[in-house]
């Protein structure tokens, strides 16, 4: 039984993917599934580069401003929706390009990754409790009884992973590392044709980073920031320590002058190109497309759809 197939289109930030994704899209008759874990979230549109309603050309987009900046969202629960909206994609007769460059979920979608089950609220709060009165050396001393792995690995002020790892447990009668080495065993789900964008010199990458975060600025991207502080939002919450957001946080809150909170993201965001490099030259099936100065997106749609029609995928 052949398996569905899916196009990625990924690399580090600020190499053009948004701009490729989506003349690709039109050039194949494709709609594009974002795999960007910050464009989930509503509101917070300067700071992620969300592409705006006349940038997308009329080309649908999925799994952008799916929550609001208070909610939790899981790996897991990225691969419950995104399934829904592939298979959509497919019954339509398009074509699913996955565009972003979130790797943990363009590779957890991709093999179908099957998650622990999730946590009841009673039983947490059960077991939380149990961690609240006995101290997390103690909690680990009885998850080495039945998961010595992740009592090794966890640190006993790690609250919220010893929970966890109580919960699998209780919930599936096996370790959390068992579920999760069970999981990898299992065939990908999705037979997925990956191109990734980079530039040829490590330094003209890291200009474009630094000229984004500067638009970035121009656009009020500090301004967005004290509209989601006024919102409610405190550092405490995931969508305010994403790149960029956590800094212009600590300039609106006076904890940082704006000058240094520029450059701090600016370093993180090259810090976390950097490693979404590292992360995909791993893989040998990436076809990469590498830009020698500026991006030539019309070239790049012209690649992409060459290697796509070679491969079979259109």
């Amino acid at each position: 039984m052949s398996k569905d197939k899916l196009v990625v289109l990924t690399g580090p930030t600020a190499t053009g993917k948004t701009k490729l994704g989506i003349l690709l899209a039109r050039e194949i008759g494709g709609e594009i599934i974002s795999a960007d874990s910050m464009q989930i979230y509503r509101h917070m549109d300067i700071g992620t580069a969300k592409p705006t309603v006349e940038e997308r050309q009329g080309v649908p987009h999925h799994m952008i401003d799916i929550i609001t900046p208070f909610d939790d969202y899981s790996v897991a629960k990225y691969v419950e929706d995104a399934d829904k909206v592939v298979a959509d994609v497919i019954s339509r007769g398009k074509v699913p390009i996955l565009v972003g460059g979130t790797g943990l979920y363009i590779e957890s979608l991709i093999l179908g990754r099957v998650f622990a089950p999730n946590e009841t609220e009673e039983l947490r709060e059960k077991i939380a409790g149990k961690y609240d009165a006995l101290g997390g050396q103690k909690m680990l001393e009885e998850l080495a009884v039945f998961d010595p792995t992740s009592a090794r690995k966890l640190h006993r002020n790690d609250k919220k992973r010893i929970v966890r790892a109580f919960e699998v447990y209780e919930l599936t009668g096996h370790s959390i590392v068992e579920h999760d080495e069970a999981s990898k065993q299992l065939p990908p789900k999705y037979d997925a044709f990956r191109i990734a964008l980079d530039y040829s010199d490590r330094e003209l990458l890291y200009g474009r980073i630094n000229d984004r975060v500067d638009e970035m600025m121009d656009q009020g991207f500090l301004g967005e920031t004290k509209m989601l502080l006024k919102m409610g939002l405190t550092k405490k919450y995931t969508a305010m320590q994403a790149i960029g957001y956590k800094e212009m946080a600590d300039a609106a809150l006076g904890d940082m002058w704006i000058a240094d909170a520029v450059d701090s993201a600016k370093k993180r965001s090259r810090q976390y190109a950097k490693r979404q490099i590292t992360w995909l030259r791993r893989r040998e099936d990436v076809k990469w497309i590498t830009w020698e100065k500026t991006p030539d997106i019309d070239w790049g749609v012209y690649i992409s759809t060459k290697y796509l029609k070679s491969a079979g995928y259109i």
